[in-house]
């Protein structure tokens, strides 16, 4: 009787047509939701104008969708863990939907509010889901740029709200790019049809012949034995599918303090993102430039952070990721403090776009350092955390860049202000150890670890 190991096959199996479904769906869905996102930033201004909203409880307005986000991300990951990502992404594509959808039938300013925190919370559920789902999948030697490319659709997402909010907004109101938003819900069937279920999940509940069926999808010219036992590394499935998934399980196992450094990196991140996301537009109109000028420095963040999403991805893939994470959170913070110079404006477009492309890559590469940090049945929960905890960054973001706007302070100073927190990031980085995780050369390297087996 064989002994296979489902994640040694997923690890060393070349990229084939179910990696590119996996991918082509979980970047689908990434596009969805960086558009409803970014839309948001893309609106505000018409938004505040047309409901007469102060900058103060605009930034109200969009911190409440970042309250969803951060609930979304940390109750996905753990449910998504508990009943299956499949059925968790679906869900989550149908609530964003439909929900930022009937944002463009509001009219009162602490309803819009409300909408955008239960869009957030299917926005937030997508990503820790589409993180441990590809990592799972993904090749050892292709893991981080799978990862990064599938979060790229967040960059294009964030294009597609820049260039459809310029074109749309002035001709037919802001309200009309919220409407677009229900196009995401034509990919829910190919979500329930064609994804496979998480390894991990199929473990926990001994579901062998799905089990088998990926094996075949991996390999496809691999003989499968009725005989075979599918054999699983033990620090895969330290969860029995009756306990819960809980919290406590990230700080195990010496994970304590690298978990919080983790947390701490996202924070800082997501908070220069996603204040930037919201208040960029404002701020350079503020600063002189006219509404069209400001959303293409928005378009040139979004195609930097495509730009920097692949290449974060294929760099992490050839040497250390925590390395290179480092190095992106470095040049973002040198990208920020040379954007609030005094440029010319193509050079501010030059300066924008790698902005965009170390931010966003920093961001995406996160969550790739997150998925393979922990083990594959907490890494939903893991990546759902770290992301949740970042998700406080982007709560606290748009108040805080709106009391920076209110105090009128020199561009170049405002800039120096927002700088800050990603040399924190780098910090935090730094200090990560990898003696307990998963990442590849750890000492809990999943290949190095006992296994337990399913017939």
């Amino acid at each position: 009787m064989r002994q296979l190991n489902v994640h040694e096959i997923a690890d060393g199996a070349r990229f084939g047509a179910l990696h590119a479904v996996i991918l082509l769906i979980c970047t689908l869905i990434i596009v969805a939701d960086g558009y409803d996102l970014a839309i948001m930033g893309a609106a505000l201004p018409s938004v505040m104008k047309d409901l007469n909203v102060a900058p103060a409880q605009a930034g109200m307005m969009v911190s409440a969708g970042f309250i969803g986000l951060m609930i979304g991300a940390i109750a996905a990951g753990m449910l998504a863990d508990r009943v299956g990502r499949r059925k968790t992404m679906a869900a989550c594509v149908v609530v964003f939907s439909i929900v930022t959808a009937c944002t463009g039938l509001v009219h009162d300013a602490v309803l819009f509010g409300i909408v955008r925190f239960v869009a957030g919370i299917g926005i937030g559920g997508v990503m820790p889901c589409v993180v441990a789902h590809v990592t799972e999948f993904a090749p050892r030697k292709h893991r981080a740029t799978m990862v990064t490319v599938s979060f790229s659709g967040f960059a294009i997402g964030g294009m597609l709200a820049a260039v459809l909010g310029n074109a749309m907004i002035e001709a037919h109101g802001w309200r009309s790019v919220f409407f677009v938003a229900a196009v995401p819900l034509l990919v829910v069937p190919f979500v329930v049809g064609l994804l496979p279920e998480s390894i991990a999940y199929l473990v926990r509940t001994r579901r062998v012949a799905e089990l088998r069926a990926i094996v075949r999808g991996l390999h496809p010219r691999f003989e499968i034995r009725s005989e075979d036992a599918l054999v699983v590394p033990a620090c895969s499935s330290p969860v029995p599918v009756h306990d819960d998934v809980s919290v406590g399980l990230l700080f195990r196992e010496g994970r304590l303090s690298s978990t919080i450094m983790l947390w701490l990196a996202s924070f800082m991140c997501v908070f220069v993102i996603y204040g930037l996301a919201s208040w960029l537009a404002k701020m350079m109109t503020n600063a002189g430039y006219s509404l069209g000028s400001a959303l293409n420095l928005l378009l040139a963040l979004n195609v930097g952070a495509l730009v920097g999403g692949v290449s974060a991805g294929l760099l992490a893939d050839r040497f250390p990721i925590k390395v290179v994470l480092c190095s992106f959170y470095l040049l973002a913070s040198t990208a920020i403090l040379v954007s609030g110079s005094d440029v010319p404006v193509t050079w501010l477009h030059v300066t924008t776009g790698i902005l965009g492309a170390s931010s966003y890559g920093g961001q995406m590469l996160t969550y790739a350092y997150a998925g393979q940090f922990y083990p594959p049945a907490i890494r939903s929960s893991g990546v759902g955390w770290v992301t949740g905890v970042g998700r406080l960054g982007a709560i606290l973001a748009p108040v805080a860049f709106g009391a920076l706007m209110a105090l009128q302070l020199p561009r170049q100073l405002n800039f120096l202000v927002i700088a800050i927190p990603m040399f924190i990031a780098a910090a935090a980085v730094a200090m990560i150890g990898h003696g307990h995780s998963c990442v590849k050369g750890s000492a809990r390297d999943i290949h190095a670890c006992d296994g337990s087996s399913l017939q």
